[in-house]
């Protein structure tokens, strides 16, 4: 199950689960579009896979299995 992360790990922009803004590689490095697109052209600065947008939980889901509330932040700039 995704963890649906919280935050954009370049500018710490929030996402919450419902955004139709975030994009996540297949190890869950989380950004938003604008990051993922403008600063690191749809390539994760983490591992090197596509960014491809995250999938919507299903509020039903979400209320049994809860987004995390954990933030992640680069420690080096991604751009």
């Amino acid at each position: 199950m995704l963890a649906l992360k919280p935050n954009c790990e370049c500018c710490d922009r929030d996402l919450p689960p419902e955004s139709v803004d975030a994009r996540i590689c297949s190890f869950e490095c989380t950004f938003c579009m604008q990051c993922a697109e403008e600063v690191l052209g749809g390539a994760c600065p983490n591992c090197g896979g596509n960014l491809e947008r995250r999938p919507i939980r299903p509020a039903e889901a979400l209320a049994k299995y809860p987004a995390s509330l954990a933030r992640v932040v680069r420690k080096t700039p991604c751009g």
